[in-house]
């Protein structure tokens, strides 16, 4: 341990799997050292990020934890691609929470309709134009022609979740491929863009499983990365699947910052409901930002609540 800090080197495959099932004093010991090796890359500061549900509902692929999609059936709203002026609207919204990032986040496989496009290139625009925040989209599998148009237009960052582990993606996803995903990844960094992706953890997957995920995201060597904790959703095939407890997101959150030591590391959608009163730790574990407001179907609690959280243990919001 003291010489993978003293080197600061990524810890392996191995050992990843081994500081999953820690208990009792090794426990402690991993927050301290994950919390250690956040403060080395990252000192002090904490990022935030927030998002506008853009297009919501109807979408034609079958993940099994999410609401928006149209094999599922549950209360999600469903509506088309809100305009420029909302996608602008939100944003100053998310930045009077505190936030650096803003992403502006569509249901569906694609984003295919030219007008579509358009809309959110001009919002893009105008929110590079104010300069304010770093500009994210998630807006599924995108040509590389598109992300180019979207990057020229002012996005700096795209968010492109791979979800969970190539070897459970089939347990999770039937209607596209792993491959599909990764590919997407790809032609983000080759279009200029910071890449944000992640996963949602507590989906069934098993320990080897988180590793293996976190592996391939250090493979794609992607900028950002959104850990997401499963909350479940009444009328989705996982509504009734809750195996994460609060000690098992820390010790997710502080393998992924062992792996990938000088990566930013988001805690996002699902952290109210498994972290419950550990949230704080969710820093010592090694995270650096986290999502503030509602996220895409389901509530957030109050920003102040989380710009509180922050102050109390001496951290800094960045800019």
């Amino acid at each position: 341990m003291d010489e993978h800090m003293e080197n600061d080197l990524p810890i392996g495959i191995a050992e990843a799997e081994a500081l999953l099932a820690c208990e009792g004093a090794a426990f402690y010991a991993l927050m301290a050292r994950a919390g250690a090796v956040r403060e080395k890359h990252k000192g002090r500061g904490v990022a935030l990020c927030g998002i506008l549900n853009a297009r919501s509902g109807r979408c034609p692929e079958d993940c099994a934890f999410c609401a928006q999609s149209a094999h599922h059936h549950t209360d999600a709203p469903t509506y088309p691609l809100v305009s420029a002026d909302e996608m602008v609207d939100r944003a100053h919204e998310v930045a009077s929470m505190g936030a650096r990032e803003y992403s502006i986040v569509t249901s569906g496989t694609t984003l295919s309709h030219e007008s579509d496009i358009a809309e959110i290139c001009t919002a893009v625009g105008r929110l590079a134009d104010e300069g304010r925040l770093l500009r994210c989209a998630s807006l599924g599998n995108l040509t590389l022609d598109t992300l180019v148009r979207l990057e020229k237009a002012g996005l700096t960052n795209y968010h492109h979740n791979l979800e969970t582990a190539r070897s459970f993606f089939p347990s999770v996803c039937t209607t596209h491929d792993y491959d599909d995903d990764v590919a997407t990844v790809k032609r983000a960094k080759q279009a200029g863009l910071a890449v944000c992706s992640g996963g949602i953890l507590g989906l069934g997957e098993s320990p080897a499983q988180r590793v293996e995920l976190f592996a391939t995201l250090r493979d794609l060597d992607v900028d950002s990365i959104p850990l997401n904790f499963l909350n479940p959703i009444e009328g989705t095939p996982l509504e009734n699947r809750r195996e994460l407890i609060p000690q098992d997101c820390l010790k997710i959150i502080a393998v992924c910052r062992l792996m990938m030591p000088s990566k930013e590391i988001y805690v996002c959608g699902g952290r109210e409901v498994n972290l419950r009163d550990l949230q704080s730790w969710i820093f010592m574990a090694g995270a650096n930002g986290m999502m503030v407001g509602n996220y895409l179907t389901t509530s957030g609690r109050d920003a102040e609540l989380d710009l509180q959280m922050v102050r109390d243990l001496g951290l800094d919001v960045l800019p």
